[in-house]
């Protein structure tokens, strides 16, 4: 796939222009985005991505079209998944909803630029050296196993997320002044006359470090299901733009997927094998098979996103299902201690 570099210059354009109009339709006046709202552009940012891959599609045939459409479902399942920690950091500095959205757009753009410097390294590197495919791939099993043991633990992932974040937070305030005091939407403030952060600035370091981190799971990820820059870069853009929107639509519905982090190991595990299959196919290192490229099978593209939204619609239903018959028992229970209770007290009296 050839992209010429005014495609990519016009192509970045367009994905910044469409974050400052974010800023000042959206988040220049600090409110909290009601559900109608959040709903309309999470549906706008999904339909722009959906055009962007037909077009695509349409461009470059149905190979890069599919495999931009296996990208961008994958980043956004690994996205939504990454709304449980921002849910856990913002209730850590308990910040204002109506400054949440502020923090939310400043930490997206910032995933953003350094998901490009990642997405840079990792297309150097599959460039020159085959056997990257390895490590990715080792890389993305080993997390797929780390994404199921957190899921079947009692805790889960929430406390090791807290004291990570306790760790960031307390390295930051070493190294800067801070107040524990919100001024608005400010980042920073002046107390005494002396510049300090807000816990609205250290919000948003501690959003910016988690960011770097998901960009370890997601980069491999991708580049597992295509090997082109500009689709990698694009996939992730259009995925990131709306998380905001995302965060306050389903930010109640999180504590349901509770199937989620399964049905994303599944994923990720998936992709892992299809990146070792497709760097044994690409051999060339000397004590495997002699150096020589090895017969196996490789995973289509229309298998991998056949794969990944059934995987992801599955693991939803289930989740919702489980979710609802979790509720219907506990308002079973509630009610028969509330009976109970009453029956206690009519027979003491």
């Amino acid at each position: 796939m050839h992209v010429s570099a005014l495609v990519w210059i016009v192509s970045i354009l367009v994905v910044l222009g469409l974050f400052v109009f974010d800023f000042y339709s959206h988040v220049r006046t600090p409110h909290e985005p009601s559900l109608k709202e959040s709903g309309f552009w999470s549906a706008v940012y999904i339909g722009l991505a959906a055009l962007f891959g037909l077009g695509v599609w349409a461009v470059s045939g149905s190979t890069y079209g599919g495999e931009f459409f296996a990208g961008f479902v994958t980043e956004k399942a690994l996205s939504v998944d990454n709304l449980f920690v921002f849910v856990i950091i913002m209730a850590k500095f308990a910040v204002p909803r109506i400054y949440q959205q502020k923090v939310l757009l400043i930490g997206i753009v910032m995933a953003l630029v350094m998901r490009a410097g990642f997405i840079a390294v990792g297309a150097a590197a599959i460039s020159a050296y085959s056997w990257v495919f390895y490590i990715f791939g080792a890389f993305l099993l080993y997390t797929a196993i780390k994404l199921v043991r957190e899921a079947s633990s009692e805790e889960g992932p929430v406390e090791d997320e807290k004291e990570r974040e306790g760790r960031v937070a307390a390295l930051f305030k070493k190294i800067v002044p801070t107040t524990e005091q919100y001024d608005g939407d400010r980042l920073v403030t002046r107390i005494d006359g002396k510049k300090v952060a807000t816990p609205l600035l250290l919000a948003l370091v501690v959003i910016g470090f988690t960011d770097v981190l998901f960009a370890l799971d997601s980069i491999p990820a991708i580049y597992g299901l295509t090997q082109e820059p500009y689709l990698v870069f694009m996939a992730n853009a259009f995925a990131l733009m709306g998380l905001r929107q995302l965060y306050f639509l389903i930010g109640g519905l999180l504590d349901r997927l509770v199937y989620l982090s399964y049905g994303l190991s599944i994923v990720l595990g998936f992709i892992g094998v299809k990146l070792v299959l497709h760097a044994l196919h690409e051999n060339t290192l000397p004590f495997l098979n002699g150096g020589q490229h090895v017969a196996v099978p490789e995973i289509s593209t229309g298998l991998s996103l056949a794969v990944i939204l059934g995987v992801l619609v599955i693991t939803t239903v289930a989740s919702l299902i489980k979710s609802k018959r979790d509720s219907r028992r506990a308002l079973a229970d509630g009610d028969s201690g509330s009976d109970s209770g009453s029956g206690t007290s009519t027979r003491e009296n």
